[in-house]
């Protein structure tokens, strides 16, 4: 393996094919990290979810969602981001209990089921979750 990162940059509209998509670059870099095919399942279900509720958060003057892979010697990462004004990070609003019940079952557990770590942050009007998981 090599030491250097690797890395892949997205930008995609608010399509469930396009999470699709995103869900099978993250699918890609966990087979080639060697995996388990029910991890693999996890991590790919995890990126689609966090793709559809950063979905929810795009607007008109900025349509689009940012995501960047990178794999690391140790570990993946996905990063999420998206700009806007007064916008909570993907997931923030829900895990604060600002939205609907959380009932074990949306799309933020799915999110914190699948990676080992999972980061918000915001930062001159743009809104970044970074999604970790750490290679054995």
């Amino acid at each position: 393996m090599a030491t250097e990162p690797k890395g892949l940059l997205l930008y995609i509209d608010a399509d469930a094919r396009l999470a699709a998509a995103a869900g099978g670059v993250v699918r890609y870099l966990a087979d080639a990290a060697g995996l388990q095919n029910d991890a693999v399942a996890r991590l790919q279900s995890a990126v689609i979810a966090a793709c559809s509720e950063a979905f929810e958060h795009l607007t008109a003057d900025h349509p689009q969602l940012q995501i960047t892979f990178t794999r690391f010697p140790d570990r993946m990462e996905v990063a999420l981001s998206h700009l806007r004004e007064n916008s909570p990070a993907v997931g923030l609003d829900t895990l604060a209990g600002f939205t609907a019940q959380v009932d074990g079952t949306g799309p933020i557990q799915v999110v914190l089921a699948g990676f080992d770590r999972v980061q918000y942050e915001t930062h001159g009007g743009e809104a970044v979750t970074r999604l970790t998981k750490y290679i054995g």
